[in-house]
This record gives C-alpha cells, sequence and structure tokens, in this order.
C-alpha cells in the first residue's frame, strides 16, 4: 500500500485551514491517557452501565427480524419519528407532524452540524454560549460562518440578556443554545429564555437549542425554547437518545422543527451520514416510551451521583459549582494553588489516578476558564467514591 508523503515545503497542508486549529479533540487525549495511567476517568461525559436491559433487547430483537440492518429511510424510520412526536408533546405540549416535522440523525453532533451547514452562510454570525461543547466551533467553521462566543461566568453562569442584545448585529444569522448548559449545568430559566425569544422575533434570528440533557433536570425546569410564543418556526430542536437512555454508542439523535428548516437540515444531513443506526432507532422508540417512572428514577439517581462527587470534591479543596443539570460538575483549582486548569488535568492522572478536562478548552476566552476543571458523574456509585478518595490526597 503507497505511503502518503508529508506536504513538500511551502505546499498547502492537507487539512482544511478551517479545522487546522482545533487538532485532537480534548476527550480523546484526556480519554487516552486514563487508559494509559489506570485512572478513573471523569473527563468523557458516557455512562459505565449500559441503559434499561429491555431497550437493549429491542435493538436484538430488530436486528433478528431484519428491521433496519439495511438502509432505514433518509428521515428516520416512521416508528422513531413517531415516538420523537409523541415524545415532544408528552413531555412538552409541542406537536409536530412525524413526516414533516421530524428528521433522526447520528446523534445529536450530527444534528448539530448538519443545522448549521444547512442554515448558515459564509461570514453569517453566530452567537453561541461560552464555554461550549467543542463540535459547536467546529462545525461554524466548516459553514464557513464567524462564532460570537457570549461567556457564561463563574460563579452562577447566568445569560447576561444585555450582552446578548449588545452582541447581535446586521450580521447575525442564528442563536445556538444549549440548555441544559455543558459544561457549567446551567438550565436557562424561563425569563431568560422569554429575553432570548424577544431579540429573536424583535431581529428575526434563527435559534438552534441543543437539549440533550433536557430530562437531567435536578433544580429547576426544562423548557423548550419552541414552547415560548412565536419560536416555534424559527426554532431547530436537537435532542437525543444517549444521555436519557445511557447508550451513547447507539447515536440516535434528531431535530423537530417546522417543516421549511426539517427540508432545510435534512437537505445537508443526507450528504454526511445519510442514514444511520437502524436496528437502534426502533429500540429507542421503544425507549421513548418508557413510563414516567423509569425518567424519574434515572434522574434521581443522576442527582444523588451529582451530590456524592461535589461533596467530595468541595472536600478536597476545590471551588465546586453544583450544576442544576446535565452530567457535569465544573469547580474552580484555585484554592489548590493551580492557575492552569490543561495543566493540573495532564498531571492529575500521575497524581492520583484520576482524569478529568479543562474547561478552557471551550472557551474562545482561555482566560474566562483557565482555572476551571469539569468532572462527569455519571459513572457508578462505587466508583465515584473512590474518585473522591483519590481526589482526597490533593488536600494531604
Amino acid at each position: 500500500m503507497a505511503v502518503m508523503s508529508a506536504p513538500a515545503a511551502g505546499s498547502r497542508p492537507f487539512l482544511n485551514r478551517s479545522l487546522a486549529v482545533f487538532g485532537t479533540t480534548i476527550f480523546a487525549e484526556m480519554s487516552a491517557l486514563a487508559a494509559r495511567t489506570g485512572s478513573i476517568n471523569l473527563g468523557q461525559g458516557f455512562p459505565d452501565t449500559d441503559g434499561p436491559a429491555e431497550i437493549a433487547e429491542a435493538a436484538v430483537r430488530a436486528i433478528r427480524d431484519g428491521k433496519g440492518n439495511q438502509y432505514p429511510p433518509g428521515p428516520g424510520v416512521p416508528e422513531l419519528r413517531t415516538a420523537i412526536a409523541h415524545h415532544q408533546e408528552r413531555f412538552h405540549g409541542l406537536a409536530f407532524d412525524p413526516d414533516t416535522e421530524v428528521l433522526v440523525t447520528a446523534g445529536a453532533t450530527e444534528a448539530i452540524a448538519a443545522s448549521l451547514l444547512a442554515l448558515l452562510e459564509p461570514g453569517d454570525e453566530v452567537i453561541a454560549l461560552e464555554p461550549y461543547y467543542d463540535s459547536y466551533a467546529a462545525c461554524i467553521a466548516m459553514a464557513g460562518a464567524v462564532r460570537v462566543p457570549l461567556t457564561l461566568r463563574a460563579p452562577d453562569f447566568r445569560l447576561d440578556v444585555d450582552a446578548l442584545r449588545a452582541a447581535v448585529t446586521p450580521r447575525t444569522r442564528l442563536l445556538l443554545l444549549n440548555t441544559p448548559h455543558n459544561p457549567t449545568g446551567t438550565v436557562l430559566t424561563p425569563a431568560e429564555l422569554a429575553a432570548v425569544a424577544e431579540l429573536a422575533i424583535e431581529r428575526d434570528l434563527l435559534v438552534v437549542t441543543d437539549e440533550v440533557y433536557e430530562h437531567l433536570v435536578f433544580e429547576g425546569t426544562h423548557v423548550p425554547l419552541a414552547s415560548l410564543p412565536g419560536m416555534r418556526e424559527r426554532t431547530v430542536t436537537i435532542s437525543s437518545a444517549g444521555k436519557t437512555f445511557s447508550f451513547t454508542g447507539w447515536k440516535v439523535g434528531w431535530v423537530t422543527a417546522p417543516p421549511a428548516l426539517t427540508a432545510a437540515v435534512r437537505s445537508a444531513k443526507q450528504f454526511l451520514t445519510y442514514v444511520a443506526s437502524g436496528p437502534f432507532q426502533y429500540a429507542i422508540a421503544e425507549a421513548l416510551a418508557l413510563p414516567d417512572a423509569y425518567y424519574d428514577t434515572f434522574r434521581a439517581d443522576l442527582a444523588a451521583k451529582r451530590d456524592i462527587l461535589a461533596d467530595g470534591l468541595t472536600a478536597a479543596g476545590f471551588e465546586v459549582y453544583r450544576p442544576q443539570g446535565t452530567y457535569f460538575i465544573t469547580t474552580d483549582i484555585t484554592p489548590l494553588g493551580e492557575k492552569d486548569g490543561l495543566a493540573f488535568c495532564r498531571a492529575l492522572p500521575e497524581r492520583c489516578g484520576v482524569v478529568a478536562i479543562p474547561n478552557q478548552v471551550f472557551y474562545d476566552d482561555r482566560a474566562a476558564g483557565a482555572t476551571q476543571v469539569r468532572w462527569a458523574f455519571c459513572k457508578r456509585e462505587d466508583v465515584l467514591r473512590d474518585a473522591v478518595d483519590r481526589l482526597g490526597r490533593l488536600a494531604r
């Protein structure tokens, strides 16, 4: 097999310049570090136990029955699209037509990419809440658009409505919101969402909302932006099954939006994966119909795990910002005499056998997140207690 050589001196690099600045994701780096050192991985946000056994069995049954083993329909299998529409009405009072207003994607990450590629032109400005999930910046760059960060600042990480209004220019095309918010755990309040809606309508802006943690709210209430007056027709709502049902590897996500926006996103999505996750789509259709008791128990279990880790981090000497939702806790390392979160996280496995993620990689304004570190608590209780014991070495 031929081996591709490096570019000749003075020639153009292989990688598109809009992506060259991103390099390898911090998740890959830290997960590799955890594996190499045998550390407890509280960095990447995936559970260490599988979701409901009956849903896993539903996927096995679909495979055995030949459902989804070949290409599923481009918009997603009808059973799942119908289940998504029922879910939106059941939990949020939002009515969507499963045939024209629901699109199944390869996880929320593809939904975000397809939405931004479909809706943005080069030079358009996108306002995104900072710190932000790392794919946001990359997808905005691939679309040739310009990201405009709106910083959520410690200790409360609240939306600054005046700063949001000031950030809008004649070039602003789209607002990219994430609530519940990764990595801070902030849940936008009805008043904050109402202010966003007022501005979006006034300035005729599109909004893409990433709501993958919609069922992981411990304090407050998740309110979809699309449920506010005047917002359904201008909002692309994104969610997925991975976080809610603990099957992150199945990569089943979705978009709900009015027909014209759904069609636009589908036009981009068809040239990304085209289709994915065939048998798993049938299984997630069953998962979405699980009784309220499942959602309540899952949320309560994660809230208890949040408290175990938050209390342990406090005892270890961190300043802890207890999250309202999501899988994650943000801390500040300044009380430990540390100033650089990236250096701290790279050294932590050798110091006490735990891996975390430095928040500064989620900021354009690196200084704003320089001393913040993110921890995932979606792990078994015994794993969290072991991690807490190890982190206790930092306080000794």
